[in-house]
C-alpha cells in the first residue's frame, strides 16, 4: 500500500496478476495486522479495503481509466468498490505518474474512517 500525508509504509508487497492474489494479500494482511495489534474492527476494514482495490486493479488494470466512484444501478452486479473504500477510510486518493495508477488509503485505529 502506498503511504499518505507523511506516513511510512512498513511493508510492500507485490502480488502477480491473478485473482488469487487477492485472497493471498487479505490473509497476509489480516494476520500482519492482528499481530501488530491491531483492533479486530479495523482489520475487518484493512482486509475488506484491500479485497476491493486489488480486484479493482485486477479488473481494470490494462486499461487507461482512472480509479473512481462508480453509481451503480441497484441490480448492476459491480461497481460499488471504491464507494466501499470511501466510507470505510479516512481519506483516500489515486496518485497517478506515467503509465500507473496507485489507490492509497488511510484507515484509523480509532473512529473506524468516515462512517
Amino acid at each position: 500500500m502506498a503511504a499518505a500525508q507523511g506516513a511510512k509504509p512498513s511493508a510492500t508487497v507485490l502480488v502477480p496478476h491473478a485473482s488469487s492474489s487477492v485472497r493471498w494479500a487479505r490473509t497476509r494482511l489480516a494476520e500482519d495486522l492482528a499481530n501488530c495489534g491491531v483492533p479486530r474492527a479495523v482489520v475487518d476494514d484493512a482486509v475488506l479495503v484491500l479485497s476491493e482495490v486489488l480486484s479493482n486493479a485486477l479488473k481494470h488494470a490494462r486499461g487507461p481509466t482512472r480509479p473512481r466512484p462508480a453509481s451503480p444501478s441497484l441490480s448492476a452486479l459491480g461497481g460499488r468498490g471504491l464507494s466501499i473504500v470511501a466510507n470505510l477510510a479516512a481519506d483516500w486518493g489515486v496518485r497517478e505518474e506515467p503509465g500507473e495508477s496507485t489507490v492509497w488509503v488511510v484507515l484509523l485505529t480509532a473512529g473506524h474512517g468516515r462512517r
